[in-house]
């Protein structure tokens, strides 16, 4: 994907910006609702972060590491869940998987998604009068009412899920390596692992396939034009908005502006790079739709803007939100990113993965910062124990909405660390099976403190393929992540300090799935698959291929298009 131009908003991290009318409340000034824009990387490392590297640091993230410097890095941020449908479904309702439903991926055949029982942020939003928007990957369900313009969104355009679970006439860089739509390799039985063949990978407009195969190496641009229009119609509209963006940056196949003859890590910083610079290019476009109310100085294409000066009246205010939706997918090996100093030392050396599907610190500690003006101060770090389930509450708190009292609710307003230094976050943050050993979906790993409990490890696979044997814990195997972030050296069972941690996590987990068992309002997701659900907009074509553009039997003088799913 080529050069972005300065006003372009394409995105990667996860990043809400708050534009609000500045006015002291002693004069009773109306203030208006703040706009939200949520960006969610994926299968980024906490180690991809530079800020979060330390000395000898790498220049893959200059405009991440300036946002670091400008506003507040939180160190212990961790995704819902350790892969993709289970960790967006939580982020989006505030819930683990065993009250909403999703413990485990949809697929492109699923026939549903996340349970129409739950309720989601921007469905809160939009009865609150935001303009809701989404851009991206969604993999929450494409059929029907399980779409996203069915969960509250008002517009959508994006891909249903993962952008490797269909295929493309120009795919990107992968291990193993698989083939375009129509080749041969593509129609045989000897196609590699984990490559689909049959179904091209869609593009999709609310509810209506526009192309068939995509081509990945135009999306950003193709999401960055509708994303620079989403914020400007909004902005003429006078209507607060939501708009979540979640894109492909860093899953494979990965698909970096070309240098020839890179190798593998070279082909993934260099998509760090371009993740990098949409970052720089998603706040010099929600800016400059507000040059009226503030005065910013744009210098270079992608540069953080610069404040210059202020003007009476309305300010600027912004709040990004920077992480992703799970740790790295180690066994893609070279196209993988990094967990920095998390590496689960103790299952490595037994074999196996720690980062993405797993409960070790790789798998679900991701790199997030927080940027706003005025009101987090700069250059601050906060060790809080925060989760991606808090951004439901806390957008919620922002914008004076209340949730639904008729369900419980896992996340919480973490309002008091973003905007006046607080430290204190969740008692006890667990951690969900996303598919290494044991049952999707089950509270297998806890958090407290310092300290971080193992019931069951195994069985996720590392780069190489070995998997390690899964392995109960009774009692649990118990890490102190003060003394030893790298998760080597557990506590020796019957010591003093052992006993103790090992007592209130018991109680903690007990009160917890107690919580959830007198629950009323659990959902329980139908995972059920049907080749027919896929997306298809031509089933006489192979890969299903059209193109709303140029395809004769397209209507192509309506903003919507003939191939509805559903």
């Amino acid at each position: 994907m080529g050069a972005l131009t300065p006003l372009l908003l394409p995105g990667m991290l996860m990043l809400m910006c708050g534009l609000l009318l500045h006015a002291p409340s002693r004069h009773g000034a109306r203030v208006k609702k703040p706009n939200f824009i949520i960006i969610l990387a994926d299968d980024i490392g906490w180690g991809d972060l530079d800020a979060n590297q330390g000395e000898g640091k790498s220049n893959n993230t200059p405009h991440l590491n300036l946002m670091a410097e400008q506003g507040l890095r939180l160190t212990d941020f961790h995704s819902p869940a350790s892969t993709c449908s289970p960790s967006r479904a939580a982020i989006l309702t505030g819930r683990y998987g065993l009250r909403n439903g999703v413990t485990h991926n949809f697929a492109a055949s699923s026939v549903a998604g996340l349970p129409l029982s739950e309720v989601t942020l921007p469905r809160l939003l939009q009865k609150a009068a935001y303009h809701t928007a989404m851009i991206g990957k969604w993999h929450l369900g494409h059929n029907g009412p399980y779409g996203p313009t069915s969960r509250g969104f008002d517009y959508y355009l994006g891909v249903p899920y993962s952008n490797d679970m269909g295929c493309t006439d120009a795919p990107g860089y992968n291990l193993p390596p698989c083939p375009a739509c129509d080749s041969a390799l593509t129609r045989s039985h000897e196609r590699p692992r984990d490559c689909y063949s049959k179904v091209g990978l869609p593009l999709m407009e609310n509810s209506r396939i526009v192309e068939q195969p995509l081509d990945p190496w135009t999306l950003t641009e193709r999401y960055a034009s509708a994303a620079t229009r989403i914020i400007h119609a909004a902005r003429q509209r006078g209507r607060p908005y939501l708009l979540y963006m979640a894109l492909a940056h860093v899953h494979v196949p990965l698909t970096p502006p070309p240098a020839p003859d890179a190798s593998g890590a070279d082909v993934f910083a260099a998509s760090l790079r371009e993740m990098d610079r949409l970052v720089g290019a998603v706040k010099s476009a929600s800016d400059a739709a507000d040059k009226d109310d503030t005065l910013i100085l744009f210098t270079g294409q992608w540069r953080f803007p610069a404040r210059t000066g202020r003007v009476s009246g309305p300010v600027l205010r912004c709040v990004l939100l920077c992480l992703g939706d799970n740790g790295p997918w180690e066994r893609k090996c070279q196209y993988s990113g990094s967990v920095g100093p998390f590496v689960g030392k103790w299952q490595r050396s037994r074999g196996g993965g720690s980062a993405k599907q797993t409960t070790w610190e790789g798998g679900h500690r991701v790199p997030t910062v927080a940027y706003w003006p005025g009101r987090i101060p700069a250059n601050t770090t906060s060790s809080a124990l925060l989760s991606g389930m808090d951004i439901f509450p806390t957008l919620l708190s922002l914008a004076e909405v209340s949730p639904p009292v008729d369900r419980r609710y896992d996340g919480i307003d973490a309002t008091n660390v973003l905007l006046h230094g607080g430290q204190t976050g969740h008692e006890f943050l667990f951690h969900p099976n996303s598919g290494a050993a044991g049952r999707f979906g089950d509270l297998q790993t806890v958090r407290t403190g310092t300290h971080k409990a193992f019931y069951i490890t195994g069985a996720a696979e590392a780069c190489g393929g070995a998997t390690g044997r899964p392995q109960l814990h009774e009692p649990p195997l118990i890490f102190d992540l003060q003394r030893g972030e790298a998760e080597e050296t557990p506590l020796r069972v019957g010591t003093p300090e052992y006993r103790a941690i090992a007592e209130r996590v018991a109680r903690g987990r007990e009160a917890l799935l107690w919580d959830i068992a007198t629950d009323g309002s659990v959902s329980t997701a139908d995972y059920s698959a049907n080749a027919s659900a896929a997306p298809c907009c031509e089933p006489t074509r192979a890969a299903c291929r059209c193109n709303a553009h140029t395809d004769t039997h397209t209507d192509t003088h309506t903003d919507t298009h003939t191939h509805t799913i559903g």
